[in-house]
């Protein structure tokens, strides 16, 4: 009819659907963020949420559970706040103030190193000294409208609490939320495919989560205790920066490192002694620990790990690298499960067919 062939259109529709889709997930792209932050703030509290509703010994006590959750949370994060936030804050302020002596000390020519290793030392020196300078000029000259800008952060802490209150509810009614999801579509295969895919992401998440929290707790208190046996200079502040920077996967180990051994090279404290503990801090963690953590959950090969990395934070930012490596696992997930469907349909049509090989 008119020249329109039936199969052409319906698959510009769904093309034209398909962008459409594309168009509000971008344009949306920082409620959604907000609501993935929520979830995956869920399944760190899960497990103790878990645990408090089987201690619990009424039935119906979920919510209980959850306030009673959130209490000890929120007083855990004070508590390591008034703790450990005054020492870091003590020790980034000493740092920032003895700085350009250290650079100076660091400047002058050792008499043991060879010439080319104090070029190198100098040109370095320079080189920081340019940057810090140039960063402070930069920070001079964007005062006048830091007054703004501090508003427009000042807005954005609402989301902190409606992340925790997102969570609330993703932990309330995660269950219900995924049955009502189930009972949308009929039985079958298509509901049985759907039904596994759900539960390995719901696995997936948890492991992530959980890995990440405790390989950042491990590295604070690993680096903290090596740290301050040794004598190293602000051993609290290098710790916290690089339990923070555990979360971004695998470039924010390297700069928590680079970041350490700068400020360990500057003040000149125990420098080789930082370097050995390093390099066997890390092997053992990504090469028993994290394996141990991350179980099956997070199959992803480094170099793609990496592309999703950098991919995610030239679309995202800091953002965009932390979400990388859960959303390309679950993309491994969806491929996997859709593949295995496909392959088991032939077997199902011809029941003498010999198992494939999986």
């Amino acid at each position: 009819m008119l020249g329109i062939e039936r199969s052409a259109a319906r698959y510009t529709w769904t093309a034209a659907v398909v962008l459409l889709f594309l168009w509000l997930v971008y344009l949306l792209r920082f409620t959604l963020f907000i609501f993935a932050v929520a979830l995956l703030f869920a399944y760190l509290l899960s497990p103790l949420v878990d645990l408090l509703d089987r201690a619990i010994p009424r039935k119906g006590t979920r919510t209980l559970a959850l306030a009673l959750s959130y209490v000890i949370f929120i007083g855990a994060v004070v508590l390591i706040g008034i703790q450990i936030g005054t020492r870091v804050v003590s020790q980034a302020e000493t740092l920032a103030s003895k700085l350009p002596e250290m650079m100076v000390k660091l400047e002058q020519p050792s008499p043991l190193a060879p010439e080319g290793v104090n070029a190198v030392k100098a040109q370095l020196v320079a080189s920081l000294r340019t940057d810090w300078a140039q960063r402070s000029s930069d920070i001079m000259r964007e005062l006048p409208s830091a007054g703004l800008k501090f508003l427009s952060v000042a807005s954005n802490l609402i989301y902190v609490v409606i992340v925790p209150v997102l969570a609330f509810f993703f932990l309330q009614d995660g269950g219900l939320i995924r049955s009502h999801t189930l009972e949308m579509l009929d039985v079958g295969p298509l509901r049985g495919v759907v039904e596994s895919v759900m539960s390995d992401i719901h696995l997936l998440l948890a492991r992530y989560m959980r890995a990440l929290v405790l390989l950042s707790l491990s590295t604070f208190t690993s680096y903290a205790i090596f740290f301050t046996i040794v004598g190293v200079p602000f051993g609290v502040l290098l710790a916290v920066v690089a339990m923070a920077l555990e979360f971004i996967p695998m470039i924010g180990p390297l700069t928590a490192v680079a970041v350490i051994l700068l400020v360990t090279l500057i003040s000149g404290a125990h420098f080789w002694a930082v370097v050995i503990f390093i390099v066997a801090w890390r092997m053992f963690t990504d090469y028993f620990l994290s394996v141990r953590l991350m179980g099956q959950g997070v199959q992803l090969h480094p170099l793609l790990v990496l592309l999703g990395v950098f991919g995610g934070a030239e679309v995202a930012g800091v953002a965009g690298s932390f979400l990388s490596v859960p959303t390309l696992a679950m993309a491994r997930i969806l491929y996997v499960r859709t593949r295995r469907s496909r392959l088991s349909a032939p077997l199902e049509a011809h029941p003498d067919t010999p198992l494939l090989t999986r």
